[in-house]
């Protein structure tokens, strides 16, 4: 019967066994945990050329060193695991139940092991994966132990759509090897592929199930070649060959392996054969069951598949970081380069209004006939010529005569210089949004904003800006009329008629007005001008238009810089930015964590544990009897290249595992 960890289908968090004492590994697992940190504060969010591949690339690393490396590096004795993939129809689940010589997995359409893979394991080995020490994120769920010659017990429904891993204890499972029967890697479902492919990544051993029909797809070579890349351990599994076409299918595969950069790739074949009982026959899977129980009862052969597909899988891990550093680094640059559109847009908006405010356009229209109104230019502007006592004299008398004429020019001064700001506002949106759209990371930002045109509250902010600038004005003018010299001078002109004097100063020029401007808008403000140097003198006129027009700007500046933050608040929430422009902080971190894990040791092999109580697969040492006696036509790799051949058709060829490991690897076992 079936036994859900912690009361009911669990995430099995619990602590790992750990290694046996004197492992090695300590400074390499030190240093790749800081790498999965480093790898884990990496996020991609901007758009862009290349971020969808990289996404995936910091997903693979995480899961490279959640359900391998780093598993595997703490408890480098755990039991092989060969993780059996292939497509649909493949006849993995009946390889299994075949080997084991009872049905542990079920084998059909519509299989259980979808959702539930079953993982077969001595019962000795029990303690290495009913915790969390590989493939931590699934949960698990114990069936009772299994002999070779008992039934096993079926997967009860309610669990069935829940998804974990479904452990099966069999003494017909020698002791060092767990076999894991995973989805198939073409399945209709998006997530049974995922949970294919994890189940692979977790893997010391890939047996890569095919058919002579199919061997050919698309689809398993994309596979394969993801193990070239990561020079994981694999052999592959010719299934469902006609009788005498071993050499013939075997020699085609072999030399599509040659062409995928998978050359020497050990291919163990099974025949047809019709089933017995669900099963195949004894003599039908003779070859891979001498194959796996030579690797299980050989720990010098078990260190070296972990040692070559965990060194494989490092290679390509440090690969996997350095580019992802490199993605992360794309970022920051997205994100300067988005920044830097807004701040153009806003940038030249303040430069428009400081235009506006500083070369007449503001004379005219409604303010200049409000200041017409308050003085007359006539007469006035004769006496400018006559001398600055009689213009002192004469606009003294005229503005005294209006007290209310002032108020009104300060009111036209505040409604077009609102309008200013506000059309600037609006172009500085319209060009920020549209740099936005056609930058791919931008676009994606811009999705339910109405950032196209500036904020409905602005309106309401400028009038409030510049009633405040018109108040730093009279401010100034008062502080400046305050001494003894001054102020019976400017009482006699009144704080607010002096006030309107010098923002028409202020929107003629910076520095005030020389003699060579004219024309209406230049005349009036040249009588604002000696107005105000007649009370305050010319130093003080040009000091207080350089601080008035600064007192704008500084004032447009923060309207303008709190509209710009609605587009730059999108890249705040992000983090993308780095603390130099176009330099990711995560990236810089990640490449030193890379570059602490190249430089920390590889551990030393241990011991790997005696297949003490070793098992026997079915079949095993059962390799080319058939019924009726004869010898049953295998495949040249199943003849030559198991672990029973002893080569000796070559002279001086070494005998044993040994050689036959060399023979296969290419090099000694260790």
């Amino acid at each position: 019967m079936s036994n859900e960890l912690n009361d009911g289908v669990s995430t099995a968090r619990h602590a790992d066994p750990g290694p046996p004492a004197g492992d090695g590994g300590t400074s390499l697992v030190d240093a790749l945990v800081l790498l999965r940190a480093r790898v884990d504060e990496v996020d991609l969010p901007l758009e862009g050329d290349g971020v969808e591949p990289a996404r995936q690339a910091r997903r693979q690393v995480l899961d490279q060193l959640d359900d391998y490396l780093l598993p595997r590096l703490r408890a480098s004795a755990a039991p092989v695991l060969a993780v059996l993939g292939g497509s649909t129809g493949a006849g993995k689940s009946t390889l299994v139940n075949s080997l084991l010589g009872h049905e542990v997995s079920r084998s059909s359409v519509l299989r259980p092991t979808t959702r539930w893979p079953v993982l077969v394991h001595h019962p000795l080995d029990a303690r290495w994966f009913t915790t969390d020490r590989v493939l931590p994120g699934l949960a698990r769920r114990l069936d009772a132990p299994a002999g070779s010659s008992g039934a096993a017990v079926a997967p009860t429904e309610a669990g069935d759509g829940v998804g974990g891993l479904r452990l099966v204890a069999s003494d017909a499972l020698p002791q060092g090897l767990a076999l894991l029967d995973a989805p198939d890697i073409d399945s209709l479902v998006e997530e049974n592929r995922r949970l294919s492919r994890q189940l692979l990544g977790a893997a010391d051993l890939w047996l890569f199930v095919t058919t002579a029909a199919r061997y050919a797809d698309a689809v398993p070579w994309e596979l394969l070649q993801t193990a070239a890349e990561r020079r994981v351990e694999l052999a592959l599994v010719l299934d469902r060959v006609d009788p005498g076409q071993e050499d013939v299918v075997g020699a085609h595969l072999r030399s599509m392996l040659a062409e995928h950069d998978l050359p020497g790739t050990t291919v163990l074949t099974v025949p047809e054969a019709p089933l017995e009982d669900g099963l195949l026959p004894t003599w039908a899977v003779a070859p891979l069951a001498d194959w796996l129980t030579a690797l299980a009862a050989d720990p010098a052969a078990r260190r070296d598949v972990v040692r070559r597909t965990r060194d494989g899988l490092l290679a390509d891990l440090l690969g996997r970081s350095a580019r992802l550093a490199a993605a992360a680094d794309a970022q920051a640059v997205a994100d300067a380069r988005l920044r830097s559109a807004v701040e153009s847009a806003y940038a030249a908006a303040s430069a428009d209004v400081r235009r506006a405010t500083s070369d007449g356009t503001l004379l005219r229209g409604e303010v200049l006939a409000r200041w017409q109104e308050l003085v007359g230019t006539g007469e006035l502007m004769r006496s400018v010529e006559q001398g600055v006592s009689r213009l002192r004299d004469r606009l003294g008398a005229a503005l005294r005569g209006k007290p209310s004429a002032a108020p009104e020019l300060q009111d036209a001064i505040g409604h077009h210089l609102d309008a200013v700001v506000l059309d600037a506002a609006e172009t500085a949106a319209e060009r920020a949004h549209a740099a936005w759209r056609s930058d791919p990371a931008g676009a994606a930002l811009l999705e339910g904003l109405a950032l196209s045109r500036a904020s409905s509250s602005l309106r309401t902010q400028v009038a409030e800006g510049v009633r405040a600038w018109q108040g730093d004005v009279l401010a100034l003018v008062t502080d400046e009329g305050s001494g003894r010299r001054t102020q019976a001078r400017a009482l006699s002109f009144g704080v607010n008629g002096l006030g309107a004097a010098l923002m028409l100063v202020v929107f003629a020029s910076t520095g005030g007005l020389t003699g060579a401007e004219v024309g209406i808008a230049g005349g009036s403000a040249l009588l604002a001008q000696r107005l105000l140097e007649a009370v305050f003198g010319d130093d003080a006129v040009r000091r207080l238009t350089t601080r008035a027009q600064e007192l704008l700007g500084e004032r447009v500046d923060a309207l303008l810089a709190a509209e710009s933050r609605r587009f730059t608040a999108q890249l705040d929430a992000l983090g993308t930015g780095g603390q130099t422009p176009g330099v990711s902080t995560d990236g810089a971190r990640l490449r030193e964590a890379v570059a602490l894990v190249e430089r920390s040791p590889l551990p030393e092999a241990s011991q790997a544990p005696s297949a003490g109580a070793a098992g026997r697969l079915r079949g095993a040492g059962a390799a080319g009897r058939r019924p009726g006696g004869g010898e049953h036509g295998q495949g040249r790799d199943a003849r030559e290249g198991g672990p029973d051949s002893r080569g000796a058709g070559d002279e001086g060829a070494a005998t044993g595992l040994r050689g036959w490991w060399r023979r296969v690897t290419g090099q000694d076992a260790p």
